[in-house]
């Protein structure tokens, strides 16, 4: 067993445990393998051990791996999305996580209908409200909701969320469980074209609090791939 194997091994094994913890099982969790700076032969390696859901950060750093291993993932974008981006993904994501504002949603929006599809999007939340974070504060997201529900070729499906980086994961249970809350509120309003079915939140430090918490998805990086070697050009 390579050190890859053992790594996703580890991970699958916590999320089994905060998985239970939640009266839920591990295939109630979503993995999303977040390969910047990981080159293309780890991912496909990663593919064989049931990593098939990759999130890039970067447009250009997607567009590179694109080609190799369209057949094999399914893509996520999961980094800040600038609107003159989106043409060069549209077409080549299942799911974009960090839909910010109702500007980058309309941009979306009018990209997919270029291309006949409708886009899976999850709304970023700034949970913490910290200024150095993108997302909406919660009382940006409820009064948003009906403007996104009526765009035509985007299909709202959750909630992604990146809690303040902490040492100690503990210290963003509060930050998880507010997720869950929104999560929960607003499913319950059976709104048209909004539909709760993820919350990406948690990654390699505080998964397992996430996932007790209520997360359907998470973003795990180093904790796959081990330390980044940033050996790949990062787009800007």
């Amino acid at each position: 067993m390579d050190q890859l194997e053992k790594n996703i091994a580890i991970i699958q094994e916590n999320i089994k445990k905060a998985a239970k913890k939640s009266g839920r099982t591990i295939k109630d969790i979503n993995i999303v393998g977040v390969t910047k700076t990981v080159p293309v032969e780890r991912i496909k390696q990663s593919v064989q051990y049931g990593i098939i859901d990759i999130g890039e950060n970067k447009a250009q750093e997607l567009m590179a791996k694109y080609d190799e291993c369209k057949e094999l993932v399914n893509w996520h974008f999961i980094g800040h999305l600038q609107r003159n981006k989106v043409k060069y993904i549209i077409d080549k994501v299942k799911l974009i996580h960090s839909v910010d504002s109702y500007r980058l949603a309309k941009q979306i929006n009018k990209e997919a209908y270029k291309h006949s599809k409708i886009m899976d999007i999850l709304l970023q939340v700034n949970i913490a409200q910290e200024k150095s974070k993108y997302g909406m504060s919660e009382e940006e997201l409820y009064n948003s909701l009906s403007l996104y529900a009526q765009l035509p070729y985007v299909r709202i499906k959750g909630l992604m969320a990146i809690p303040p980086h902490s040492d100690n994961p503990e210290c963003n249970r509060k930050y998880f469980r507010k997720m869950n809350q929104l999560f929960i509120d607003i499913k319950q309003k059976n709104i048209d074209n909004i539909h709760m079915e993820f919350l990406s939140m948690g990654m390699t430090n505080d998964y397992s609090i996430a996932i007790e918490e209520g997360a359907t998805m998470v973003r795990i990086g180093s904790g796959i791939y081990g330390k980044r070697t940033y050996n790949i050009k990062e787009g800007k």
